[in-house]
């Protein structure tokens, strides 16, 4: 498999059109969308999967979301991302994995790869991080990948107004650098 972000136990690779099937069961699943704005429609998914992820990549070279795989078995685990918060110019780190893949550390250590890879390889000067009030998890991952703790902050695009204000986390690269 062609990764092109590893870790010890994960690699990233782009989405293809071919994951779409994966990417509508994941957006079906109540628990794992709980604090990713809810379950999709197919046709949600499709226009997530064109415009949010595949020409993304086109668009905004060295950001989006990918495939989080689990090199051991080859198994999609979920995806990671450092992408624009929609409708804002703000860069994001973010993650989402299936239930199986949960409480093993996965989020946190790929996690942490893609915001070195945002910092040291695309010079980014401020990286940020939100999750839902009521996510302690998706908190604590930011948290321990670097980022800090920045109050809360409301978006008004529909992806994320309905949650209202949201736990807000960033960093700056400097900071980072001196950190790491």
């Amino acid at each position: 498999m062609d990764y092109w972000l590893t870790t010890p136990r994960l690699g990233l690779r782009r989405f293809t059109a071919a994951d779409r099937d994966w990417l509508a069961a994941l957006y079906t699943d109540v628990n794992v969308t709980r604090y990713l704005g809810g379950v999709l429609s197919p046709s949600q998914v499709d226009r997530m999967l064109a415009t949010r992820v595949l020409d993304y990549y086109t668009a905004h070279p060295g950001l989006g979301i990918w495939m989080t795989i689990e090199r051991e078995t080859g198994t999609r685990a979920g995806f990671h991302l450092l992408n624009n918060i929609q409708g804002e110019s703000i860069i994001q780190v973010g993650f989402a994995l299936l239930e199986p893949f949960w409480g093993r550390g996965y989020g946190t250590e790929m996690a942490a790869e893609v915001l070195r890879y945002g910092f040291a390889d695309l010079e980014l000067r401020v990286i940020a991080g939100m999750a839902s009030q009521q996510n302690l998890a998706s908190q604590r991952v930011l948290t321990k990948i670097g980022l800090e703790r920045r109050g809360e902050r409301a978006f008004p695009h529909p992806a994320y107004a309905a949650e209202g204000p949201m736990a807000w986390f960033e960093r700056e690269r400097d900071a980072w650098l001196a950190r790491s």
